[in-house]
């Protein structure tokens, strides 16, 4: 990971993005309904991950961009050079009512391999790391004994570490608009998304 110091600068305006996601025709930046929840995660190639969130019954939103890195309002050129220290993500506008918390946690884990690194599948490079961006307490706690439980579980299946990042959700940056829901403008195009095969035991009770 590159240091703040060395990081690119950016900018101080966030880049253009789409105005309307393209599968559930809603403001991409809200106003968002109230009772709804966010959630952020970090899992290889942004394309596959928004397409595996808006699929889920109960998710309200998705966007693609940049977090957890140094430079403000990244580019993707920028963030492919591995200067701006941030990772590709998906943030997720959600009912509770409808899919918990840790129903989203459930599909991250199981939706990649999150033993690799610096990297997700032959995607390479900081971007591609996997991490779960949390807002507030209870994600936190939840992202964590999720986990732990999952390790266990790829263990006794022959992985490694896991070594997902788990922090407090960052500043999140809108990707370009090309880049949001690429893979319902682009049905046959790329998605590096794969997991393990291993069933992950989610909540506190797992």
């Amino acid at each position: 990971m590159i240091a703040a110091a060395d990081a690119l600068p950016g900018r101080a305006q966030p880049i253009e993005t789409a105005q309307e996601h393209f599968v559930f025709h809603r403001p991409l930046k809200g106003p968002v309904p109230e009772g709804m929840a966010q959630a952020m995660f970090g899992m290889g190639c942004f394309w596959g991950v928004e397409r595996l969130f808006w699929t889920l019954d109960g998710v309200w939103l998705t966007a693609a961009g940049y977090a957890a890195g140094h430079t403000p309002n990244p580019t993707y050129d920028e963030v492919c050079t591995g200067r701006t220290g941030h990772n590709e993500v998906v943030h997720v506008v959600f009912d509770p009512a409808k899919i918990s918390y840790d129903a989203l946690l459930q599909a991250f884990w199981e939706g990649h391999d999150p033993t690799q690194g610096m990297r997700q599948g032959n995607d390479r490079g900081t971007q591609y790391r996997s991490g779960v961006y949390t807002y507030g307490p209870e994600q936190a706690a939840a992202a964590q004994t999720a986990k732990a439980a999952f390790q266990d579980r790829l263990r006794a299946a022959g992985f490694g570490a896991v070594t997902t990042e788990i922090l407090p959700a960052p500043p999140f940056y809108y990707a370009e608009a090309y880049h949001q829901q690429y893979l319902a403008k682009n049905p046959g195009g790329y998605c590096g998304l794969g997991g393990t095969g291993v069933t992950c035991p989610i909540g506190t009770g797992a």
